[in-house]
């Protein structure tokens, strides 16, 4: 029995040197797996200012684009969902006062709004009688209308439908540019990259395929809006006649 004692200490000590070996392995396979750019485009590895060159490029370079969410301005606060590409742009905004759609080919630009913005614009504008400020409202409600171009409420309702404009303006980072957080948008691994520590806005850019940005929170409370549908075509087509009306006016401002 003394004979076979060194045997068995011998067998014990590889066996301890396997199970310590198989550890070792394993510990260094889950590091390996907890890569946070492992099966990403690479961008997470680069600097902020390459991630951001990197997402407003692709941005401008997509044909298309839509965007849901909350936009402040000195205006007022709307509630946008747009689709928009070079050609023009298609969706619908609320303010505070009202919803309205939109519809732009071009430089022709369409307005269709409910009740409530057609009935507080011939309160501003109107200088007839209630039941005729009525009559306007019912007839104007639901339909499209033209805006003329030299309208002054023109520019600034085809500023919503204005890819490059609306995207110059969101996803502008202010101060200096910082690399945030890893995190995920609709099931899409993100990295942020913030303006300062993010008062400056903060940009989600995608880690999958193309580096888009996916959500933008804009700085000094400027409003959360998120971007979907990267290159997706989408139809625009004027409106049926029998759909349209004159409004035989100057339209009202529109107001948050």
């Amino acid at each position: 029995m003394t004979s076979s004692a060194p045997a068995v200490r011998a067998r014990r000590r590889t066996a301890l040197a396997a199970v310590l070996c198989a550890g070792l392995t394993a510990a260094l396979t889950a590091c390996a797996e907890e890569d946070p750019d492992k099966g990403t485009n690479g961008v997470g590895k680069l600097t902020a200012a390459q991630i951001d060159k990197r997402t407003r490029a692709a941005a401008d370079a997509s044909d298309a684009v839509r965007l849901t969410g909350k936009l402040v301005s000195k205006g007022g606060t709307y509630t946008l969902n747009m689709q928009l590409s070079a050609e023009g742009g298609t969706g619908s905004v609320t303010s505070k006062q009202s919803t309205f759609a939109l519809l732009r080919i071009g430089d022709e630009l369409f307005l269709k709004a409910d009740a409530g913005f057609w009935n507080h614009a011939t309160d501003d504008t109107a200088d007839g009688d209630d039941a005729s400020d009525k009559a306007a409202a019912d007839k104007l409600q639901g339909k499209y209308v033209k805006v003329p171009e030299d309208d002054p409420t023109y520019k600034q309702l085809r500023g919503f439908t204005e890819k490059k404009t609306l995207l110059d303006g969101m996803l502008t980072l202010h101060g200096t540019i910082n690399k945030g957080d890893r995190s995920t948008i609709g099931g899409i691994r993100t990295v942020q990259i913030t303006g300062g520590k993010g008062e400056g806005g903060a940009l989600h850019v995608s880690l999958k395929g193309t580096p888009y940005p996916l959500r933008v929170a804009r700085g000094g409370g400027g409003g959360t809006v998120t971007l979907a549908d990267w290159g997706q075509d989408f139809v625009l087509e004027p409106p049926a006649e029998d759909d349209t009306v004159d409004y035989g006016g100057q339209l009202p401002k529109s107001s948050g």
